[in-house]
């Protein structure tokens, strides 16, 4: 491997170099060699406002990149260079996303697994497997799926599908925050930190906020 294709790259807490970029290249390229595969993840079910996005992305059988992994191992700079590489070279992909309307509607959960199909449906190139990080999945789609614990970190289409998820809703995060600054969401991408919380308590919630999240919350005045 070139030293190029690691710049910027640093070591991970109290990892090695090497040990880190040992884990960063142990991803496999496919689950089955015969069959077109769709990795399949999300971003933003833990949050207490905004949508959870969804991505589905197809990759060439032979596709690696040093950098590729679960998203959240990953610095915003190095997300946001592979989202480049990944729209470049994936043979298709998707983003897709449910809003808090109708995440309080049906459940996160439901939520989540519709966003995937959305993006999977969306697809120019129907997929024969879709590879799903997590341990359960529900579609309506006539597609055979694998469960797979942990599978962004497993699986290169699913870490991809991470890194397009998550960099995708960070923006529509941040781009909330320009109408909604008291609540940090350009930090926090609507987590439940600290500081959102107590914004929260001091301008209650937004049409944004997820209400189901808060069913203990005394102040629902939206706005």
């Amino acid at each position: 491997m070139q030293k190029a294709a690691f710049a910027g790259l640093s070591t991970c807490g109290s990892k090695s170099f090497e040990a880190y970029i040992n884990t960063l290249t142990m991803l496999k390229a496919y689950y089955d060699p015969h069959l077109i595969e769709a990795g399949c993840d999300e971003a933003g079910r833990g949050c207490l406002a905004g949508p959870v996005f969804a991505a589905a992305v197809i990759l060439p059988k032979d596709f690696s990149h040093p950098l590729l992994n679960d998203s959240k191992q990953l610095t915003e700079k190095q997300r946001y260079r592979l989202r480049r590489v990944v729209e470049q070279e994936a043979l298709d992909w998707k983003v897709e996303s449910v809003t808090a309307a109708e995440i309080d509607r049906i459940n996160i959960l439901r939520a989540s697994f519709l966003a995937m199909s959305q993006a999977v449906a969306a697809l120019r190139i129907r997929p024969e497997l879709l590879l799903i990080d997590g341990n359960r999945f529900y579609s309506a789609l006539e597609i055979p799926y694998r469960c797979i614990v942990k599978g962004d970190g497993k699986f290169a289409s699913i870490a991809a599908a991470s890194v397009l998820a998550k960099t995708y809703r960070d923006e529509y995060m941040e781009n909330l925050d320009t109408h909604f600054p008291h609540y940090g969401w350009k930090q926090n991408k609507g987590y439940p930190t600290l500081e959102h919380r107590l914004a929260m308590d001091r301008h209650g919630l937004t049409v944004h906020h997820r209400v189901s999240f808060h069913k203990n919350y005394n102040q629902l005045s939206l706005f």
